[in-house]
């Protein structure tokens, strides 16, 4: 049976995610963090940079979330997370999952990190953030999700970093990308996933 190695608030609830979406078994091991808001030391005995999520499929070990979440998917021939293969929103899916933490992440960190710190945002961080929310809102469906109502492995990977920018009202200025989020907790797997380990990002 799989286990996922989770994190509180961390990117390890998008597989829980999936894994509920999927209906299939699984075991999670929960790990709080430390007052400094750090990985405790026990998850550095599961992965020696103290990943999370990292997952356990038998002799198995993966951590990232996107190669994670593109295996469960394999392994349990899910088809409704992914549009049809050969097809153009199939390749276009594969590079929003990417960029969700090749690109879209690091420019969200820098509005977050300082939020961390109780300081404010510096203007270029907030212009960064500024044009990735425009390039997310350029990818958006007038209504529902990025590729219809059901959720992707995009739009989960996704959720982590908009439930975060969202906490510290970074969405305000863009509508759409807001109700995105906002759909994307509407969604089942999401709500089962926070039921069962807790929100995704913390109170700031």
């Amino acid at each position: 049976m799989l286990t996922i190695h989770c994190l509180a608030y961390s990117r390890a609830i998008r597989l829980i995610w999936l894994m509920e979406d999927l209906g299939q078994p699984y075991t999670v091991v929960t790990y709080d963090r430390t007052a400094s808001f750090r990985a405790p030391d026990s998850l550095a005995k599961v992965h020696p940079l103290s990943k999370s999520p990292v997952i356990e499929d038998g002799d198995t070990m993966i951590a990232e979330s996107a190669t994670c979440l593109r295996y469960i998917s394999d392994q349990y021939g899910d088809t409704q997370h992914r549009p049809s293969p050969g097809t153009a929103e199939a390749v276009h899916h594969e590079e929003l999952l990417d960029y969700v933490e090749s690109s879209f992440a690091e420019v969200a960190m820098g509005v977050l990190l300082p939020v961390l710190k109780s300081e404010e945002a510096g203007d270029e961080a907030k212009r960064a953030m500024a044009q990735h929310l425009d390039y997310l809102t350029q990818n958006l469906r007038e209504q529902g999700l990025l590729f219809g109502d059901t959720a992707t492995l995009a739009d989960i990977q996704f959720s982590y970093i908009l439930a975060n920018l969202a906490a510290i009202g970074a969405l305000e200025d863009a509508p759409r990308v807001a109700r995105y989020w906002t759909d994307l907790q509407k969604q089942p797997g999401y709500q089962a996933a926070v039921a069962k380990v807790g929100p995704m990002a913390p109170s700031f």
